[in-house]
């Protein structure tokens, strides 16, 4: 049996720079953000199917018994088996911290992570940054998701990372240099809060995508906000500062498409800003899942009394990328 963890990703700037029709036309994109401790777990065994009446089993929250790559109603599931040209005698698991949804890249860590656990079972190995543009064209081309690039790399090189996108292919990673000290420090000003509202994010990205070309000034400074914010934390600066420009990102953001946001997200954004946040934003596409909260220590419980119908989610931040945990 192998087993794999893949983390899941917060994004605090750039979002919509990482979409190939806005890079591909506009000289690039980039992003800034972090793996987190939340992940996801594929693991993949062999089945022997001369025992059973069926040759493949899948579980999710569903489990599948079927006989051929055809009869698999999970596409992801489908095309990552194709993919790696398996078809037969396997068995695979799939369990997930966090739920599907919450703007924190859960699809993409699935496929990073599967694709992960089935190259391992056959004895093959990818690199990181292999693994996540196969991802990228197994979700894009196959599976025709609308989604954006930087979701696959997150979850296949792990930590915190400004990721520059030139081409599918030509994506730069670049550490961010941060003390233990000053990743604490950081951890300890994010406060992640789920919505409750549950959205796909391809559905939301489908209303993106063909206004990108009319939104290039909002994403071109939301590209400069990259590098802002990688100043920011590397200079040491007061994180208040981050949290104002995670607050622009999110006014930025909003005008992207009017599927964002919506009273409810807009309440819980005002409440929490009213309560002390120097800043707030909700991750992934838009329109639910999480909504991130950057504020002092000292402002904490008052900004987490502000919205007490919502789940807290404790995070950890710099997480490892995909990689196997048991073999």
């Amino acid at each position: 049996m192998i087993i794999t963890q893949t983390p899941f990703r917060i994004s605090f700037f750039g979002g919509g720079t990482d979409y190939p029709a806005y890079f591909e036309k506009h000289g690039g994109g980039a992003v800034l953000g972090t793996a987190i401790d939340h992940s996801a777990y594929l693991s993949v065994s062999r089945f022997y199917s001369r025992l059973f009446d069926y040759s493949i089993r899948i579980a999710y929250r569903k489990v599948e018994c079927v006989s051929s790559l055809e009869d698999i109603e999970h596409a992801p599931f489908r095309e990552c088996l194709r993919h790696c040209g398996i078809e037969s005698d396997v068995e695979l698991n799939y369990t997930g911290e966090l739920p599907s949804f919450s703007g924190l890249g859960s699809s993409s860590s699935f496929t990073v992570g599967l694709l992960n656990a089935l190259y391992a079972f056959q004895g093959r190995a990818r690199r990181p940054i292999d693994l996540a543009i196969e991802a990228i064209h197994l979700e894009q081309d196959t599976l025709s998701e609308a989604v954006g690039c930087q979701d696959q790399v997150f979850a296949a090189v792990g930590g915190f990372k400004l990721i520059e996108f030139r081409t599918r292919e030509d994506i730069v990673v670049h550490s961010v240099p941060l003390s233990h000290d000053r990743l604490r420090e950081i951890e300890d000003h994010l406060l992640l809060l789920h919505t409750g509202i549950k959205r796909r994010a391809a559905d939301v990205a489908k209303a993106i995508i063909p206004r990108l070309g009319d939104q290039k000034a909002h994403l071109l400074r939301m590209r400069e906000m990259v590098d802002d914010g990688y100043s920011l934390l590397t200079s040491g600066a007061d994180l208040a500062k981050f949290g104002e420009l995670l607050d622009e990102a999110w006014q930025r953001k909003r005008e992207l498409a009017s599927g964002i946001t919506n009273p409810e997200i807009e309440s819980i954004y005002e409440r929490g800003k009213a309560a002390g946040a120097s800043g707030a934003k909700l991750l992934g596409a838009g329109g639910g899942g999480c909504m991130l909260f950057v504020v002092d220590p000292d402002r904490r419980e008052a900004v987490r009394a502000a919205v007490p119908e919502l789940e807290e989610i404790p995070v950890g931040i710099n997480s490892p990328g995909s990689h196997i945990i048991h073999a």
